[in-house]
């Protein structure tokens, strides 16, 4: 039974590393403020791994951070990727002693806001990292940091990550009944 509770995890793990890479390069939902741009729906595979488990969340993190290395992406692009590892951790942790934010309702609402100000934490400091070092388009700079980091990379991020936390939550309503329970990996 264990053997096929790991093959069952795994094999989600690796469709949701596969959507989570897919869909910032095929989706026609772009919303593009210079010079950040936003997927609609980019982080729905991580979030929806939160729900699983804080093991699958950082695989799945961590594997569409691959992807998106392996893929071209900028190193910048690449390194936002990867702090995802640290707010789907974090996220499923508290999910596994909250399930019922799954649901919906305030709560949950709290929780996509705090889980949001986590998750653009992490990418604004991967950006003002890049912005020091002169390593960003000049686009970047021509609106400054205040604009260009903190409103658009953290703002934008606390409202995308939010709103993909909803589809996420809306997707496991659906399918959550087929995947493992919130347990720990």
């Amino acid at each position: 039974m264990k053997t096929r509770m790991k093959t069952k995890d795994l094999t989600i793990a690796a469709l949701l590393i596969a959507i989570g890479i897919l869909i910032p390069m095929v989706s026609p939902f772009k919303i593009i403020l210079e010079p950040a741009s936003f997927t609609l729906a980019s982080h729905v595979a991580t979030m929806i791994a939160m729900f699983i488990s804080p093991g699958i969340a950082v695989a799945v993190a961590f594997g569409t951070a691959v992807g998106f290395m392996l893929g071209g992406f900028p190193l910048v692009v690449t390194l936002r990727a990867a702090t995802h590892m640290i707010f789907s951790y974090f996220g499923a942790k508290y999910i596994q002693k909250k399930p019922e934010l799954a649901k919906g309702g305030k709560q949950t609402l709290l929780f996509s806001l705090v889980l949001g100000v986590l998750h653009a934490t992490c990418e604004v400091i991967v950006v003002t990292l890049f912005y020091f070092a002169g390593n960003l388009t000049t686009a970047y700079y021509d609106k400054g940091l205040l604009t260009s980091v903190m409103l658009l990379i953290g703002v934008g991020t606390v409202i995308h990550s939010m709103v993909d936390f909803w589809l996420a939550q809306v997707v496991w309503k659906v399918v959550g009944k087929s995947a493992a329970p919130a347990r720990s990996l």
